[in-house]
């Protein structure tokens, strides 16, 4: 096979990724990330719990996330155009609200980690910062931190003429920024800290965990700790296998040598769509690993969904038909 069809065939493949697999992962994600919210909100347990609601923040954050991110991505495959070369605004805000969603998700998984380690301590005082009134502080803190942050990429992003491509295209020349943005952004806060937290904060938690039997606090909220603990520790570790392949190709792209030769470009690219699709189950998996690792999870979804809000609904149409009878 010659270089100039293997480089076509990987492109092809590429392309076949980014569309198939990235609108599977969009619509599992969306629907998951909705149930989760649903969820979290209806029952009182996960409204007074400071955990749950770092976990309904992200929720929140990830589906805007694959929005603007994957969704975008898939449909611009798809109908080959191209938003961000079209429009400036669009190429800046996209890539500003790419940062500070990532940003922001990590963060609320990191805060999560933390706040389970401190409800699962078995000194009072630590057990005191796990609370709803310093949760929703943090989460605040959180965002403006990550939007304050992010403002770069308004400025730095622009519509440039590819040297290679020779097509308008949505990227940055500034090498400040560029250094910036692979150190800073992609490696530091998007894998290495929130990896490190999660998994320093997760050991913490799993230890105090086997003495959480032996604890005085009601039934109820044991159960409850137990159930979060779970839940963020599987996260957690799921986490780690979704972000070590993006990790992995950002400190090879730093070697020069792997867009000099098209055909290694062609076949990193692939591995980079691979990567970026791993990257992206981050976003909509939540709520699969809450389905898969916790039963009291699957009950109050059930709950949710057939006793509460379809009870509901029927009872309403009930007094509607009492009200209006049908002919």
């Amino acid at each position: 096979m010659s270089s100039s069809s293997l480089i076509t065939t990987l492109n092809s493949i590429t392309r076949e990724i980014n569309i198939f697999a990235g609108i599977s992962i969009f619509i599992i994600g969306i629907i998951g990330g909705l149930l989760t919210i649903i969820v979290f909100l209806s029952l009182q347990t996960f409204r007074h719990s400071s955990c749950a609601f770092y976990l309904t923040v992200m929720s929140f954050v990830n589906i805007v996330q694959l929005i603007i991110g994957l969704l975008s991505r898939s449909t611009n495959n798809i109908s080959g155009i191209d938003w961000t070369q079209s429009s400036l605004f669009y190429c800046k805000f996209r890539n500003y609200l790419l940062v500070v969603c990532t940003d922001i998700s990590m963060l609320c998984m990191c805060l999560a980690t933390i706040d389970q380690y401190f409800a699962t301590c078995h000194k009072p005082r630590w057990q005191r910062l796990s609370n709803l009134k310093l949760a929703r502080l943090m989460s605040s803190i959180s965002a403006i931190f990550s939007i304050l942050t992010s403002i770069p990429c308004l400025i730095y992003y622009n519509q440039y003429i590819s040297p290679t491509t020779g097509i308008l295209t949505c990227m940055v020349t500034d090498t400040f920024f560029i250094q910036l943005n692979i150190y800073f952004y992609r490696l530091i806060m998007s894998n290495i800290l929130p990896l490190f937290i999660t998994l320093v904060f997760g050991l913490l938690t799993y230890r105090n965990v086997k003495q959480i039997a032996h604890r005085t606090a009601p039934l109820v909220q044991r159960e409850l700790d137990k159930q979060l603990t779970m839940m963020i520790l599987i996260q957690d570790i799921f986490t780690f296998i979704t972000l070590l392949p993006i990790m992995t190709l950002g400190f090879i792209s730093l070697n020069p040598n792997t867009t000099r030769n098209p055909v290694i470009e062609a076949q990193f690219q692939l591995a980079n769509v691979i990567a970026v699709m791993f990257y992206y189950l981050y976003f909509s998996s939540p709520f699969y690993v809450y389905i898969c690792v916790s039963e009291r999870f699957r009950q109050q979804l059930k709950y949710v969904l057939l006793d509460n809000h379809l009870h509901r609904w029927r009872q309403r149409k009930i007094n509607v038909n009492q009200i209006f009878p049908q002919t």
